[in-house]
């Protein structure tokens, strides 16, 4: 089972790091290896998040998402994304952005640095949103019961996850970014450049999970149908999985998130090198990995036995929100970033495993 579903994982980081070594010896092997443990570190959250809607899809639309979805993830979040960043906050044409990263790679990272802001808010806002509209509906299953439960009959107000998410940025407006620290050491006021990308982050959210949410409520309705033709005809139930239009929608709220779980490995891959050959061969393994792991949380149903994993994971999608819009101002050590979601997913994974054994221990309780 793991090494048909990390097979395709295990050749590129093969070839990964033996393109590595091609274009810049030993030391480039070290810094994609270095890179590539970053990006898992950082993403293991995005995979639980990824595979609690993966297994909604259909095999073939699982198929796109490790093939298709992969070169989106590693050519475009982790090639082309630098670089097209680079080209609209300067101003310059991407011929010109691509040529500063081969050719004069600090002045590159100095323009990526001084984009930084711009990225932090897009991306928090759309972090801070799944987290919010997760943290607000009612569920079955409760983790931390004390926090979730009153949250929950808040958030029968309508639209209170978009509000509250609004009130947040304008406090990022008048407090972090007003004293945004920029490339060599100075201060700048960054309070428009914040409200515009973190409302562009706001808005992608809702227009993405929207129409996600209108094709998977339309399948609900035809999956209903399909079961009462089968309890008509005295046959069980069948499952219906996401496909066509539904699975399409599904499938680039996949890649959105996907994009702003990038943004903080991206970044923290300055810190190791500023070459984005190299940044993209390790960021790739890594995100090779991520899909990987998506798939056989998907397929082992590793959800469905540790119901609190999902919950961890939101909890991180929180956390690493709120690290990225605090980054506008201070900068925050990947180690941090990546602990963070490794200690919310490993508490909630042992508060599952406790929960299994008290229902295997007392099963008139289940």
């Amino acid at each position: 089972m793991i090494l048909k579903t990390f097979r395709w994982a295990f050749v590129v980081t093969a070839l990964g790091l033996g393109l590595g070594v091609l274009y810049d010896g030993a030391k480039a092997l070290g810094i994609v290896a270095i890179l590539a443990v970053l990006e898992i570190s950082l993403s293991f959250d995005n995979a639980v998040i990824n595979a609690g809607i993966l297994k909604k899809m259909s095999a073939f639309w699982q198929r796109i998402f490790l093939t298709i979805g992969v070169l989106i993830a590693v050519f475009g979040m982790r090639l082309i994304f630098p670089v097209l960043i680079v080209s609209i906050t300067a101003k310059i044409g991407p011929i010109e952005s691509v040529r500063l990263a081969l050719d004069d790679k600090d002045r590159y990272q100095q323009l990526v640095t001084d984009a930084h802001p711009s990225i932090a808010a897009f991306g928090g806002m759309f972090l801070l949103m799944i987290f919010l509209n997760f943290i607000f509906e009612d569920r079955e299953i409760k983790w931390q019961a004390w926090l979730e439960r009153p949250l929950a009959k808040l958030g029968q107000v309508d639209m209170l996850a978009v509000c509250i998410a609004l009130v947040a940025l304008l406090v990022a407006s008048m407090t972090v970014a007003t004293s945004a620290h920029q490339h060599g050491g100075h201060h700048a006021d960054k309070t428009s450049t914040v409200l515009t990308a973190g409302v562009a982050g706001l808005i992608t959210y809702l227009i993405v999970a929207g129409l996600s949410s209108f094709f998977e409520g339309r399948l609900e309705e035809e999956e209903e149908r399909e079961t009462e033709k089968a309890e008509a005809a005295d046959r069980g139930p069948s499952a219906v999985a996401v496909t066509g239009k539904a699975a399409f929608f599904m499938f680039l709220y996949l890649e959105v998130i996907d994009a702003s779980f990038s943004f903080d490995g991206v970044i923290g891959a300055f810190a190791i090198t500023n070459d984005i050959v190299l940044m993209a061969l390790g960021l790739g393994i890594g995100a090779m990995y991520v899909r990987s792991l998506t798939v056989y949380l998907v397929r082992k149903g590793t959800l469905d036995d540790y119901v609190y994993l999902e919950h961890g994971a939101h909890y991180a999608i929180g956390a690493l929100a709120v690290i990225l819009i605090v980054t506008i101002q201070y900068q925050i050590s990947e180690l941090i970033t990546g602990l963070v979601g490794v200690v919310l997913i490993g508490w909630s994974f042992w508060s599952s495993v406790r929960r299994n054994r008290r229902l295997a221990d007392s099963p008139s309780d289940a």
